[in-house]
């Protein structure tokens, strides 16, 4: 069973400069696990959900995805709110309603409650960035890859506005990276993170820190994994209609971890020794899950079946 640890929250989207904001369920950890579901996989959503009424909407979404719940942590205080803007292009930018909302309330305590069947577990986002949550996510994911028996993955699709000091960030991404086996991350968070390094530098630093895979997507422009020895391998990325890019980094995040599981690498160390040729048709997979994603409006990420 997968168990995605983060925020779920409310993105209030403006399609056009003006225009009315209308409010979607979103959050980079809840639009994995919905994405993990629609492709067929049991998973568990422990997430912080305001008792609110926008924390209904979310969790009304989550329940109709058919995501377990009882993991999770029901709170008093407000839901997150991010608004997102489109461009010409569908290019989503945000601005962030962060103070004292549920989502970063995390405790050790909430955190232990863990599903025993948790076979992969993911995180990042704000809610492994945000205090006092971020730490104690941290510890956890520590813990568990320390323990063994759980395959760990981290996406940390930075928000440069809610990071921090640079360096601080880029300290407290690492400790996560070194805790995960399988790294997924944007070429706009490794340009921040790094601006002066080139990004294969340092997807093989990681790899270094410990990691058994790391992926950078580029939109567009596809995908750039390393493993292990081997070299590099990319590809660009399927052709599609973009109506917006809402939820796209979190589609291929879930597309990834549901080849990884299809082909039975749910285990540490296994990725690792996957051949090439499986992990290139995997990566293939995840990014059509996220095209597919772009060509809809909001987080709307396919079925198993709409894979074909």
């Amino acid at each position: 069973m997968f168990t995605v640890i983060g925020e779920a929250l409310i993105d209030l989207v403006q399609a056009e400069p003006g225009g009315a904001y209308v409010a979607r369920p979103g959050g980079g950890p809840l639009n994995v696990a919905v994405a993990l579901r629609r492709l067929g996989h049991q998973t568990e959503l422990m997430a912080r959900l305001s008792d609110g009424s926008l924390g209904d909407v979310v969790r009304r979404h989550a329940e109709h995805n058919r995501l377990g719940l009882s993991a999770g942590v029901s709170s008093p205080a407000q839901a997150t709110l991010a608004l997102a803007t489109l461009d010409p292009a569908g290019q989503a930018s945000y601005d962030f309603y962060v103070n004292g909302t549920a989502d970063w309330g995390w405790t050790s305590e909430e955190l232990a409650g863990i599903p025993a069947s948790t076979r992969v577990l993911h995180t990042g986002s704000l809610a492994a960035a945000i205090e006092p949550g971020a730490g104690a996510v941290l510890g956890r994911v520590e813990w568990l890859h320390a323990a063994g028996g759980v395959l760990v993955s981290y996406d940390p699709n930075v928000r440069p506005t809610l990071a921090g000091d640079r360096a601080e960030a880029v300290v407290r991404v690492e400790r996560f990276v070194a805790a995960a086996h399988v790294v997924k991350a944007s070429d706009d968070d490794i340009g921040w993170l790094y601006p002066e390094a080139a990004a294969v530098d340092v997807l093989t630093h990681w790899l270094g820190l410990g990691a058994e895979l790391v992926v950078m997507t580029r939109g567009a422009a596809g995908w750039l994994a390393v493993k292990g020895t081997s070299p590099p391998v990319e590809a660009a990325a399927p052709t599609v209609r973009v109506v917006d890019t809402i939820g796209a980094g979190d589609a291929f995040m879930a597309g990834l971890l549901s080849g990884l599981a299809d082909g039975g690498c749910v285990e540490p160390g296994s990725v690792g020794a996957m051949p090439e040729r499986v992990l290139t048709s995997v990566l293939h997979r995840a990014a059509l899950v996220s095209a597919l994603t772009c060509g809809r409006a909001g987080a709307d990420p396919p079925t198993r079946e709409e894979l074909g």
